[in-house]
């Protein structure tokens, strides 16, 4: 008779999580920033049908990595959770923290349960508030711990990278384009360093805005409008470069002439 072999719980637990963290990484990252208005969700996304980003709900939005199927029934599940809570007593009751929480024990449910294997996936859970202060932001990782976070968040892909370069540069207050410019050039930066060129037809770029008069604040960025909004804040980069060049040429010009 074989002894039956032994794997203790420990080291089972961290079996899953190294699993569920692979099956992350290999994903395109995704990256939420608050600004002046509301909150910006920006992932690298080529496809116009699989999204990483939608609506949850009037002021809540939803953002993943992973894999699809995963992450779109764990979306159609909170889809399903706030349109009942919200019909069965007040819109106002449906909040990113509730849904947090039921996505915490779901994915907390499937990761400690032996008879299946754990979600490879990784959600950000954001709300928008009446103020910039009241905006809500949460990550949810495999194992359903919630991580409350604030400014900017990054998630899958070398999303270690992505989140110190954001922690860096993101200040609060920002506008659209500048918050926009930040995000794209915190995608296009490589694991070795490097930069690469992301397109408007290589992203797909959602925002929860506060200012929108309906009560659902969730839009979508998409074709000229998208495309626009990085022109414009390209052209103001572009712009502010000539100004600092000219500023420094009429100082030396006066300098020469001082002398």
């Amino acid at each position: 008779m074989t002894t039956p072999f032994y794997v203790s719980p420990q080291q089972a637990m961290a079996d899953r999580a190294e699993y569920a963290r692979k099956g992350i990484a290999r994903g395109r990252s995704v990256v939420v920033l608050q600004y002046a208005d509301g909150i910006l969700f920006v992932a690298e996304n080529p496809s116009r049908a699989l999204h990483k980003v939608s609506e949850i709900y009037d002021r809540i939005a939803f953002a993943a990595v992973g894999k699809y199927n995963e992450f779109e029934n764990l979306r159609i599940g909170g889809v399903r959770y706030a349109d009942l809570r919200g019909y069965t007593y007040d819109r106002d009751d449906v909040t990113a923290r509730g849904l947090a929480n039921v996505y915490a024990q779901t994915l907390g449910t499937i990761f400690s349960s032996a008879a299946e294997k754990p979600y490879e996936v990784e959600l950000i859970v954001a709300e928008v508030g009446d103020g910039p202060e009241d905006d809500q932001i949460y990550r949810l990782p495999h194992d359903g711990s919630i991580v409350d976070e604030h400014g900017s968040v990054a998630v899958g892909g070398n999303a270690d990278q992505i989140s110190s370069y954001l922690d860096q540069r993101h200040v609060d207050g920002m506008t659209l384009a500048e918050a926009l410019k930040l995000a794209v050039e915190s995608l296009a930066r490589d694991s070795n360093g490097g930069e690469r060129s992301l397109t408007a037809e290589q992203l797909e770029v959602a925002v929860v805005d506060r200012t929108r008069p309906q009560q659902r604040k969730f839009k979508r960025m998409l074709g000229s409008q998208l495309t626009r909004l990085l022109e414009q804040e390209s052209a103001s980069a572009e712009a502010d470069s000539e100004a600092d060049s000219d500023s420094e040429t009429s100082a030396e010009e006066s300098s020469e002439t001082e002398e």
